[in-house]
């Protein structure tokens, strides 16, 4: 039986592991990093690194976006002082969604998702209507799903710890940075 096409936006592999690994069972799964928000590059660079040896490991197919902070910059304008999971947050998943989105219904996938509601500072109920909405635009669907649930940040947690995999301790983006910083 043939799968389902499934493209996965992931931001990291510490968010992305677990997700990548139960998905990868299910689906015909391909794996998208597009996150020009991450800053600055040599993290990004780190981040990158992660999710590629992850897929590799595994034999998941990936896309890999090419790195354009200039492009999140301008999405974002106006919305630097916001704090962290605000309004910018909004905007910033809204932009790498719609991206996600536009990638599946060019590609022939028929489903997508995204591994962001697995972030600490980041709930479903804001990612999933974005990505509901996104899905509706291109005629996909959209697996909504709080990654944080089930189980699965444990099973991130003993993967990330089996692997090695580089943990980064901020969002990503150079508001985030500042902020973390701050603490």
């Amino acid at each position: 039986m043939e799968k389902e096409k499934f493209l996965l936006h992931t931001c990291c592999a510490p968010c992305g592991i677990a997700v990548i690994d139960e998905l990868r069972k299910k689906f015909d799964l391909t794996v998208l990093f597009y996150n020009p928000n991450i800053f600055p590059e040599e993290e990004y660079l780190k981040r990158k690194a992660e999710v590629v040896r992850v897929c590799s490991e595994w034999e998941v197919k990936m896309i890999d976006q090419d790195y354009n902070p200039a492009e999140w910059d301008e999405k974002v304008q106006g919305l630097e002082k916001e704090r962290e999971g605000g309004m910018r947050c909004g905007v910033c998943i809204k932009m790498r969604l719609f991206h996600a989105g536009e990638i599946a219904k060019e590609n022939g996938f028929e489903i997508f998702g995204t591994t962001l509601t697995m972030g600490r500072q980041k709930t479903a109920k804001v990612i999933s209507p974005i990505g509901e909405m996104v899905a509706e635009h291109f005629g996909l669907k959209y697996l909504a799903e709080d990654w944080k649930k089930g189980g699965r940040q444990e099973t991130a947690r003993e993967l990330i710890k089996q692997k090695n995999i580089y943990q980064q301790n901020y969002c990503g983006c150079k508001y985030s940075l500042a902020a973390k910083k701050e603490e």
